[in-house]
């Protein structure tokens, strides 16, 4: 899989988030030579609430104010130098499918949204509209955070990649450290180890076999992320370095991207389950919802 997919797809709504999401979009699709395309989707009701404007009317209606304002944001990334040869889409109907589908439709290698949008009146791709694109999108997904250092989020910032021994989150390493290499990024490759036993019962002896069983589950993790830190640093000629993570995956990934100043955190859209410590889907959605960053998450 590669970072630097042949079309990018940014999602627009008229909100600031957005905004930063598409300028995102753009300058990498600027920095790579490939094809943009911004959309926007008007909103349409599921009942039409006043009935001297019928579904024609009032689809019309949708469709003249989101090309109005679609207009509008490229305009600006044109402004920036920017976006000069963007295609752009307006699409009527549920947001999440929308862009989900328009993304299938033209084969977009990644979607590129913002965190948060405006609220309901305004037509807006809001915090679970975005989480749905990543939940749902057959392609990488790109969340801008709003007060992110977008200009540094691809052009040598800190990367972070969450990984757990999944298919997923391998994948998901690798376009770390193929957006780190071709941005002189720094990568940081780390994997959470839960400390909270998973026993069914009680037993005098509970304590000394867990602390036994946890050293040696900890060399086993320290091992993994080192060997999987030097994999991607050869492979991609990048500097990488290793990071064993004590407690909930979710809570540690955002706590320890926050603290290395990281600009981007990439992780796997699925992981591993049950004993082998997984970044399931609950835990990168909720990176998705609480970290103070921009967030990668690869299919």
């Amino acid at each position: 899989m590669s970072m630097f997919p042949t079309k990018i797809l940014a999602a627009v709504d008229g909100s600031e988030s957005a905004r930063r999401a598409a300028t995102v979009a753009a300058r990498l699709a600027k920095a790579t030579g490939r094809e943009l395309h911004v959309a926007t989707v008007g909103f349409v009701p599921a009942m039409y609430p006043y009935r001297d404007l019928g579904a024609a009317e009032w689809n019309e209606q949708a469709r003249r104010e989101a090309g109005e304002l679609l207009r509008e944001e490229v305009e600006k990334l044109r402004n920036q130098g920017l976006a000069d040869e963007a295609e752009t889409h307006i699409r009527l109907g549920a947001e999440i499918h929308e862009i989900v589908d328009l993304a299938e439709e033209i084969g977009a290698g990644l979607i590129v949204v913002g965190s948060r949008g405006l609220g309901p009146l305004k037509r807006v791709l809001i915090g679970s509209v975005s989480l749905g694109v990543v939940r749902h999108a057959h392609c990488p997904v790109l969340v801008v955070r709003p007060g992110a250092r977008e200009e540094r989020v691809f052009s040598g910032g800190e990367i972070l990649a969450a990984v757990d021994g999944s298919e997923a989150a391998a994948a998901a390493s690798r376009v770390a450290a193929e957006v780190a290499g071709a941005t002189g990024s720094k990568l940081h490759v780390a994997c959470a180890l839960p400390l909270d036993p998973q026993l069914p019962y009680t037993h005098p002896l509970v304590g000394e076999r867990f602390e036994w069983s946890l050293e040696r589950e900890k060399d086993e993790v320290r091992k993994f992320v080192e060997e999987r830190a030097k994999e991607l640093a050869e492979a991609e000629g990048v500097e990488a370095e290793a990071h064993l993570l004590l407690g909930r995956p979710d809570h540690e990934i955002v706590g320890f991207a926050e603290e290395i100043g990281a600009d981007l955190i990439v992780v796997g859209s699925r992981g591993l389950k049950g004993l082998r410590r997984a970044l399931v889907g609950s835990v990168s959605d909720s990176v998705v919802r609480h970290a103070h960053c921009s967030v990668l998450v690869v299919r």
